[in-house]
């Protein structure tokens, strides 16, 4: 598989990952408790697949800057910004609501998940956003690539 390949997989993968999201609250809040547990694992493993693949990609050089020009460039970057932020929040929040999970201490993983699945969702919602903004409608192509690996134009 070549590098260049990640961003688009990653983003089927967050697509994925909001699907999963949406059903496992569903289940969650009509009390099927066993489809939203195992709905739950595979959003994690998807989750993991995404991460690895993401600091593969990143930690090999790869990173394109955004080609948009304009007006464009005010809604993209705050999206991007609050992205970022987000994807940095649930670093601890997920690892405490599966805890709380697998503990079986569900008021205090009804707490957590309270702030963590709308931080979730939107992180990888925004990175759908983010992807198909920067790497199909406005990419940048030639000089304004940060790295080494050659971005192909789409």
């Amino acid at each position: 598989m070549e590098i260049t390949y990640i961003p688009h997989i990653n983003a089927v993968l967050n697509t994925l990952t909001v699907i999963l999201l949406w059903v496992a609250r569903g289940q969650a809040k009509s009390g099927n408790t066993d489809g939203h547990k195992k709905t739950m694992i595979a959003t994690l493993a998807v989750s993991a697949l995404f991460l690895a693949l993401y600091t593969t990609y990143h930690f090999s050089g790869g990173f394109a800057k955004f080609g948009g020009e304009g007006l464009v460039r005010w809604v993209y970057f705050p999206i991007l910004i609050v992205h970022v932020i987000g994807a940095i929040a649930i670093v601890p929040l997920v690892p405490m609501a599966v805890f709380f999970a697998l503990k079986d201490q569900r008021e205090k993983h009804k707490r957590t998940v309270k702030w963590t699945w709308p931080i979730w969702f939107f992180v990888a919602f925004s990175g759908v956003i983010v992807y198909v903004m920067a790497q199909h409608m406005w990419p940048c192509e030639g000089a304004c690539l940060l790295s080494g690996i050659n971005m192909p134009a789409h």
